[in-house]
């Protein structure tokens, strides 16, 4: 019990911390890019919350993934790892791998829930955040034993046939999307990226389909696809 105390009070404060950068962060760049903002007016009343937003967001996130990682259940005395099909799931089974494979899944948690909230908000997914994504991306091959051949083919995989999307639907995926998905090719691999392109994809399908019927969304507006493949991958990665 004591063990899942401290991870809890650990993942509260790496919460807090992790709201107040990705704030000050999203705000960094609304500032720095206005000029690629979709609603550009909403921009600073959205800043203000973005800080507190977050913070939430990764409490109940960061509590999840601290929880029931391999490293935690080291300490708690629980021997082995349960099944799961996350790619954050240790398959050695020591201590320090394990402790990798939890560093990564909350670095690719506090990415794609940022990607989340820029690409609901101001339908934009910034170069400059998603870059620092794909260098963690690829370090991650070596350290957590990942097939590099494997990621490397789902990145690029990934963004030509995104790309081949965006040119023949004239931009109704927008480069952010397309770059999007090259990156967690890189994190993914083949089989989970084509896992998470699929389910996203439906969903993108679907709440395009109610935002119509609604009327909140006319033919031929731009539709953030984004968050449907960045909250798949968190529930992929935090089964």
């Amino acid at each position: 019990m004591a063990i899942k105390i401290i991870g809890i009070v650990c993942a509260i404060v790496l919460a807090v911390a992790g709201g107040i950068f990705g704030g000050k962060w999203i705000a960094l760049r609304y500032r720095a890019e206005r000029s690629v903002l979709s609603f550009p007016g909403r921009a600073v009343a959205q800043v203000q919350r973005c800080g507190g937003i977050l913070s939430g967001i990764y409490g109940m996130l960061f509590c999840w993934a601290i929880l029931t990682s391999g490293f935690l259940r080291q300490f708690a005395g629980q021997e082995g790892t349960s099944a799961s099909i996350s790619p954050f799931a240790s398959a050695t089974g020591s201590v320090l791998q394990d402790f990798a494979f939890l560093v990564f899944l909350l670095a690719f948690v506090f990415f794609l829930v940022l990607y989340t909230v820029t690409d609901i908000e101001q339908q934009v997914i910034f170069d400059r955040q998603l870059v620092p994504f794909a260098v963690l991306g690829l370090l991650s091959l070596p350290l957590l034993g990942r097939p590099l051949f494997d990621h490397i083919l789902a990145a690029v995989l990934g963004f030509a046939v995104f790309l081949a999307i965006a040119f023949l639907t004239h931009g109704a995926i927008g480069g952010g999307d397309v770059k999007l998905v090259a990156v967690l090719g890189l994190w993914l691999g083949t089989e989970q990226l084509l896992t998470v392109v699929l389910i996203g994809t439906i969903l993108g399908g679907l709440a395009a389909l109610v935002l119509l019927l609604t009327k909140r969304k006319q033919r031929g507006d731009r539709f953030a696809y984004g968050p449907c493949f960045t909250i798949v991958a968190l529930g992929l990665a935090l089964l």
